[in-house]
């Protein structure tokens, strides 16, 4: 049996059916009792319901499991605890393997979240348990929560400049890799970049868009001023709108990206390009709404 932490998200629930797919047996943990529901239909088996800062709940989770995909909540100003806590639970019930899903380049320091996510890695190292870490680029499902603006606006909005260049990787690729390295041998003990096939600026990614929808897509920078205001009537605390702008500054300083060809060796293919996602997603777009519609 496998446990995915974290299971209710977009990557547990990703990773959930590329494991389920390949035959394995899941446990989910999740946070709320209303999430249950959409992780077994995913396939899951068993679902243990609570927070992984809570005494008791990674112990009741890990129990009997052989491995463990630990997702820690996105954004979340206790990822090291709620790490130390997942390492050490999975210690005491001897899990055999125990797989983190980090972030690529997690040792920016000026990215509060990816710095949090190497003391996570730093504590599995020193755990003694067997491990694999992966690094995945941002996801290209990110840019769907920008569908209605782009599909009746013809408006892709990023808070950053427009030739900022970033990298992605197809999270269905991310998933496929999870369940690969859970079921098969000779991964422990190796950390994994994955990162899709190029590095775009904002212009090219609406250029793309625009292209694959039949229609018009320009990238248009907002003030983060803007974006903070949204975020923050979405829901979004204190610490993850503050973390999110200081990535946004790196991103449009730095960029951010990395190379493609550890993903495409445990692929074994070419990693899915943006084209190519964009392909599938906007069939899917246009086969619930039809053509041009949101």
């Amino acid at each position: 049996m496998i446990l995915v932490t974290g299971a209710a998200g977009k990557t547990g629930r990703a990773v959930i059916r590329a494991v389920v797919g390949r035959g394995a047996v899941v446990r989910a943990l999740v946070h709320r009792p209303e999430q249950a529901a959409a992780v077994r239909a995913l396939g899951a088996q068993e679902v243990v319901t609570g927070d992984m800062r809570r005494a008791g709940i990674m112990d009741q989770a890990t129990g009997g499991v052989q491995a463990v995909y630990h997702i820690c909540p996105n954004v979340h100003p206790d990822e090291v605890a709620i790490g130390q806590a997942a390492i050490e639970a999975a210690r005491r019930a001897r899990v055999g393997h125990f797989v983190f899903h980090s972030v690529l380049h997690p040792q920016v320091e000026a990215m509060p979240h990816h710095w949090l996510k190497m003391r996570v890695e730093e504590e599995l190292l020193a755990s003694g348990l067997a491990y694999t870490i992966l690094q995945p680029a941002a996801y290209m499902q990110n840019v769907l929560a920008q569908r209605e603006s782009v599909v009746q606006r013809g408006i892709y909005a990023v808070p950053y400049a427009v030739d900022t260049r970033l990298g992605m990787v197809d999270l269905a690729d991310v998933a496929e890799v999870a369940a690969i390295v859970l079921a098969e041998p000779g991964h422990e003990g190796a950390t994994y970049e994955l990162c899709g096939p190029e590095i775009l600026t904002q212009v090219e990614v609406a250029n793309l868009m625009g292209r694959q929808l039949g229609q018009a897509v320009r990238a248009q920078a907002v003030p983060r001023e803007a974006w903070q205001e949204q975020a923050r009537d979405g829901g979004l605390s204190r610490y993850q709108v503050e973390t999110l702008l200081k990535m946004f500054v790196y991103y449009e300083q730095h960029g951010f990206g990395g190379n493609p060809n550890v993903l495409g060796c445990l692929l074994g293919r070419r990693p899915t390009g943006f084209a190519g996602f964009l392909e599938r997603v906007v069939a899917e777009w246009q086969g619930r709404s039809g053509p041009g519609q949101g």
